[in-house]
């Protein structure tokens, strides 16, 4: 059981995509209703590390860190929908930024941002794109449409003489086009500076002696190096991976694996982990 000071570090990106899976929609479907499960998963996490009153666990925390990306506040014309876009006026980016302001009144939260940028231009979803690629034979029919511009009027007829199976393909081929929509392609916009902040909050605090107990709610590899930075100096580094699957050879750089929120009901067969399991 930990006694000492603890510090609790939230890949912001990780958790918002995670809580829907965790909680009922109705409790996190506003910024106050995250926040009330922010507070509720760090709550947890000191009761079962120091098994104090729910009523005084802020008194063993050293700080709560959450990490984010300022939302993209850049404009696009959709390709598909044809119309604009200013990103600065979405909904997401109108609730995320009142989650900033919300966070930035919990007592003992350091909010920690980086930014979105546009990294590159619109894409298909990679499902979808393997799909269209698998295409590319299908419409080899069309090659038979070679036209002699010198010989023929513009308004003529063309007569094409198809398979069964050509047929069959180009119809799959048109009904798959058809498929396309605003929500299947995306415009590249990626976090920049997030898990560099984590990745020196976890050495600061560690070099500095600023607590006795790191616990990450994150659900990659990435902390793998600061986390044997943490441990060598002592540090005892807990990981919440929100009831994600870890890979095995993780167990061997943390001190235990911990939950602060309730295992979902209905969830994947691979979607699972242990409540707690300890790294002797």
């Amino acid at each position: 059981m930990s006694t000492g000071r603890i510090a609790i570090l939230i890949d912001g990106g990780f958790f918002l995509k995670r809580l829907p899976r965790l909680v009922p929609e109705n409790r996190c479907d506003s910024p106050g209703k995250i926040v009330a499960c922010i507070r509720h998963l760090c709550r947890r996490h000191v009761k079962l590390l120091t098994d104090s009153d729910a009523s005084r666990w802020q008194q063993h925390v050293y700080r709560i860190f959450f990490y984010d990306a300022v939302p993209y506040d850049g404009k696009a014309h959709h390709p598909i929908d044809n119309r604009p876009i200013d990103f600065a006026k979405s909904r997401i980016a109108r609730d995320r930024l009142e989650l900033f302001e919300l966070l930035r009144k919990e007592r003992k939260l350091a909010l920690r941002l980086g930014k979105v940028i546009r990294d590159h231009d619109w894409a298909i979803a990679p499902a979808l794109t393997k799909k269209l690629l698998r295409t590319r034979n299908w419409a080899a029919a069309l090659d038979r449409l070679e036209l002699d511009d010198a010989g023929a009027s513009a308004d003529e007829p063309v007569a094409l003489s198809l398979s069964r199976d050509e047929v069959r393909s180009l119809i799959e081929l048109r009904q798959l086009w058809r498929t396309l929509d605003g929500g299947t392609v995306s415009l590249g916009l990626r976090q920049k500076g997030v898990d560099m902040r984590i990745g020196l909050d976890i050495a600061s605090l560690t070099l500095k002696k600023q607590a006795d107990t790191i616990i990450l709610v994150a659900g990659d590899s990435d902390f793998v190096p600061a986390a044997k930075l943490a441990r060598r100096e002592g540090m005892e580094f807990i990981l919440d991976p929100l009831w994600q699957q870890v890979n095995e050879d993780l167990f061997e750089h943390i001190d235990g694996l911990q939950s602060g929120l309730k295992r979902p009901v209905h969830r994947p067969a691979a979607d699972s982990a242990p409540a707690v399991a300890t790294n002797e």
